[in-house]
């Protein structure tokens, strides 16, 4: 129970009034409070989790890939990559570096249209992660994969010739 006093004051005139202090129950007002946070917890929806799935390949034998369609991306240290079309031991472009983010996703979409425009067919991409990159790396390059509308992608394992290309480019 909570009281409000008021000061008895002196009105000028014949002599004072005597005021009887206000009294305000406010247990009514604590137990509404109470009600209506345990109302709006209750029905408040959580966030919830966002999660991409990826596809994991079937067993059996594997799928023969065209280099002219394959953009492979490695992922190296200090948050930078290397892309060229083709695999390691023989790019069909030479390795280009970038960064994560614009970088990469005009790098995907450029390369993408110019293997529909030499083969008529969607360009795949191999994403291989780096002993220097992070996890927050992959997810990057998976999150730009669809951004960029990559239907097809695979998260391969890094090679020595993929290795030698990152240390030319000083992000091994």
């Amino acid at each position: 129970m909570a009281e409000l006093n008021q000061s008895t004051g002196k009105t000028g005139g014949r002599g004072a009034l005597k005021r009887m202090p206000v009294r305000v129950d406010l247990t009514a007002m604590v137990d509404l409070a109470f009600l209506l946070i345990t109302f709006f917890m209750l029905t408040t929806s959580l966030t919830k989790p966002k999660a991409m799935d990826v596809v994991m390949p079937a067993d059996g034998p594997p799928g023969a890939v065209s280099d002219k369609s394959t953009m492979t991306i490695c992922l190296g240290a200090n948050n930078k990559t290397v892309f060229f079309l083709g695999m390691a031991a023989s790019p069909l472009t030479k390795p280009q570096l970038s960064k994560y983010g614009q970088d990469m996703r005009k790098a995907i979409v450029d390369m993408s249209k110019q293997v529909y425009a030499s083969t008529g067919r969607r360009m795949m991409v191999l994403i291989k992660p780096g002993e220097h990159s992070h996890y927050e790396n992959l997810v990057d390059a998976l999150d730009e994969m669809n951004i960029t509308k990559v239907r097809s992608y695979a998260i391969a394992k890094l090679t020595a010739e993929d290795s030698n290309i990152l240390k030319q480019q000083g992000i091994y």
